[in-house]
């Protein structure tokens, strides 16, 4: 027969049972707005009944049960849903990093304003479009000089805010990665609490919270995903590899790498690799600090040297109203001393490379006149080309129909005729931040068009290319050609007005012509005026003006392709967290139901223990001889 004692036993464990209903419901409404927490439930049973069918038991029908148990304490949560979020927080956090740094490159534009760029420039052509006017006027040179200074101060403050962008965005890099190591050593310090407490037969599941939250922050950073290795260990992959395995971790490190203006590398601290994120605020930065704000300065930088050619072009040849002529406008810095480009690029104390920006054919041609060769032009390009692209010449091509050719043929290369009618080549930036900017890497002709005809090579063939991996490549031009070597970095930061002129206004040339009275005509300054609207700027047929306009139009389709698709990801993101929190999160309502029903059973539980204590009194206490 059953013990005397059993419904005391059955009322206890109803009333564990019941207790723990209610603990667990206080610790979900008192983490009703942590940030990340799932609510949890209690799973009850009924207990395994007194006699099992395989043992001894009295001859009567039935099992006699043994009231409730608890089996585990979970909490309610669909992975399945957690997986999706994780693998979709990446994308918000690469669209959210990217609207907020295109603004900025939005703002530094500022245009249409009095202060622009583009209203400074106006003002500079406007200026020698007067002194065209009246070529005789000092007044007039002195407005020349001021604007100069002002359209020169204009590209400066310009540089300077596109330049602190980027190392905002390098800041931020950094920032990342610090985050992303934190993160990664909490993971894995919590997953091997889990694994303890998991060995002790617990659900630890405030644990597990933690885990998914910091999960969850680690996704918007990176492209990761997440698994299990075995039953127990938890991994953390990015990229292929493991960035968290159980209790093991592989911290990243931001390398300052020297070709890329000091600007870090994310690498794998433990080995040579380099991390590459395809999503995250990580691969957004990067590719804004290296893409979007790099391709701004370039930007910039290309104006600026192609408006300092042009201006100093026409000046040099021009006379001032004292006679004066020869000088330049605007100021340049040549990168190197090295009069021959020379450049020990390796820093092994011998020179190693040629660093020319500029080569000028001796013999002047004419833009409709028919070359009457064929051949093909090997020059270098960006890695989108394989590094080397070639253009075809035929004999029934114009000057103007290769020239156009080159400069829409995707080389880092651009083509043009000087005043004069020499054929100039010119470096362009380049495409990969591990090369210098405005730096003709290679030039080779099968031909005679840059040799016998152009005047600028001296040889046909790759024997007689020019190639910048080497020393003295000067050696392969014609003599007569002209070359430059390559500007200083980033001209748009130190670009100035030639302090000769600033000390004598006279000097500024607005004739083209050297004798007599010939000295008081506005040729010049007509010539440098009319730089506006031509077709000048380097790598394209546009004009000042166009490239402007091109320049905003593109950094600002970027920001409203930005928003949108911040706006999309973000409502997806919205809805999947919605979707989570109608089931993980804590409802006030069902709680409050849910502690009724265990106050209730638990009040049950405690009047059945009080009844079967008064019958067991009778039995002891009344019953007797």
């Amino acid at each position: 027969m059953p013990s005397t004692f059993h419904g005391i036993e059955v009322g206890k464990r109803s009333l564990i049972g019941h207790t723990l209903g209610l603990n667990t419901i206080g610790h979900n409404l008192s983490n009703a707005s942590t940030e990340g927490y799932s609510r949890q439930r209690v799973e009850m049973k009924a207990f395994e009944p007194i006699y099992m069918p395989q043992l001894n038991r009295e001859e009567r029908p039935g099992q006699l049960g043994q009231g409730m148990d608890v089996t585990r304490i979970e909490r309610v949560r669909d992975m399945l849903l957690e997986g999706r979020i994780v693998a979709e927080a990446s994308g918000e956090g690469f669209w959210s990093a990217r609207d907020r740094y295109i603004l900025l490159l939005e703002q530094v534009h500022n245009e249409p304003t009095e202060l622009s760029v583009r209203t400074l420039l106006d003002r500079f052509w406007s200026a020698w479009q007067e002194l065209s006017v009246n070529p005789t006027e000092v007044g007039a040179r002195q407005a020349v000089l001021e604007r100069g200074k002002a359209l020169i101060d204009g590209l400066h403050g310009r540089f300077h805010r596109l330049k602190e962008t980027r190392d905002m965005l390098e800041q931020d890099v950094r920032g990342v990665v610090a985050q992303v190591n934190e993160l990664s050593r909490e993971i894995a310090g919590l997953s091997e609490q889990i694994v303890k407490s998991k060995a002790l037969g617990d659900n630890p599941n405030d644990l597990l919270d933690r885990r998914d939250l910091l999960v969850g922050k680690m996704s918007s950073m990176l492209d990761i995903t997440t698994g299990y290795q075995d039953p127990d260990e938890f991994v953390v992959y990015t990229g292929g590899r493991h960035l968290v395995q159980g209790r093991h971790w592989e911290p990243l490190a931001a390398v300052p790498d020297a070709g890329n203006e000091s600007y870090s590398r994310v690498m794998w601290e433990n080995t040579p690799d380099e991390v590459a994120p395809r999503s995250g605020k990580l691969a957004a930065l990067l590719g804004l600090r290296d893409g979007d704000a790099r391709e701004e300065i370039q930007k910039l930088d290309l104006l600026t040297v192609n408006f300092i050619d042009l201006v100093n072009e026409i000046h040099r040849r021009g006379f001032g109203l004292n006679g004066r002529t020869g000088q330049d406008f605007f100021k340049e810095q040549p990168f190197l001393n090295n009069l021959a480009g020379n450049y020990d690029r390796n820093g092994d104390g011998a020179y190693d490379s040629s660093y020319l920006f500029r080569l000028s054919g001796s013999n002047p041609l004419e833009a409709r006149e028919q070359v009457g060769l064929r051949g093909a032009l090997t020059l270098s390009a960006g890695p989108a080309f394989g590094g080397r692209v070639l253009v075809e010449y035929f004999p029934t091509d114009t000057v103007e129909d290769v020239v156009r050719r080159i400069n829409t043929s995707g080389a880092e290369v651009a083509a043009r005729l000087t005043q004069s009618g020499q054929l100039t080549l010119t470096g362009v930036p380049s495409e990969s931040p591990d090369e210098p900017d405005f730096v003709l890497r290679h030039v080779e002709d099968s031909g005679q068009l840059l040799v016998g005809y152009a005047g600028l090579l001296n040889a046909s063939g790759p024997a007689g290319a020019l190639d910048w991996g080497g020393a003295d490549a000067v050696l392969t031009l014609s003599p007569q050609a002209a070359f430059a070597v390559a500007p200083q970095a980033h001209p748009s930061a130190w670009i100035e007005v030639n302090p000769a002129l600033a000390r004598d206004p006279l000097s500024v040339a607005a004739s083209l012509t050297g004798s007599g009275e010939a000295l008081g005509d506005g040729s010049g300054a007509l010539a440098i005026a009319q730089l506006r609207t031509r077709p000048v700027m380097l790598g394209a047929t546009g004009s000042f003006d166009e490239f402007f306009a091109a320049a905003a139009t593109e950094i600002g389709l970027r920001g409203e392709t930005a928003e949108l698709a911040l706006q999309t990801q973000s409502q997806v993101m919205k809805d999947l967290k919605d979707m989570r929190e109608s089931l993980s999160g804590v409802n006030m309502d069902e709680e409050l139901a849910n502690m009724i029903k265990y106050q209730h059973g638990y009040a049950a539980a405690a009047r059945f223990v009080t009844e079967s204590d008064r019958m067991i009194d009778t039995i002891i206490n009344r019953m007797g001889v």
